[in-house]
């Protein structure tokens, strides 16, 4: 079984930083992929930022400059440092992790989100 923990969310202003973190635990896999996504009332969960352990971080063009997603070639932990906040920003934050299990399947677990508020 997989667990997944984002922490470091919470309360802050406009122009300010937040770092988010996720924690995989359980055995019998590798990560092969990190990600981390948003999703605000009424909207679908988009992705900000992806990392795998062969490729390139990815990043949404709302975050380009401002978001930093760093690991150790996605492996455990992964952070999300975001710069700059504005007030769209505002969203409960999900980490999305992509497995490999010893069986050879592929499949994704999600953490339980943490929110993200920023005020003017």
């Amino acid at each position: 079984q997989v667990q997944v923990v984002e922490s470091g969310g919470g309360l802050v202003q406009a122009g300010g930083s937040l770092r988010l973190s996720c924690a995989t635990s359980g055995s019998g896999f590798s990560i092969s992929a990190m990600g981390w996504y948003r999703q605000v009332p009424g909207k679908q969960r988009e992705l900000v930022a992806g990392i795998s352990r062969f490729g390139q971080p990815v990043y949404v063009d709302s975050v380009k400059g401002r978001f930093t997603i760093s690991s150790d070639n996605a492996k455990n932990p992964v952070y999300l440092q975001m710069n700059s906040l504005k007030t769209e920003d505002t969203a409960v934050y999900y980490c999305n992790v992509d497995v490999r299990e010893l069986s050879g399947k592929e499949t994704h677990y999600w953490g339980q989100g943490t929110q993200v508020t920023v005020s003017s």
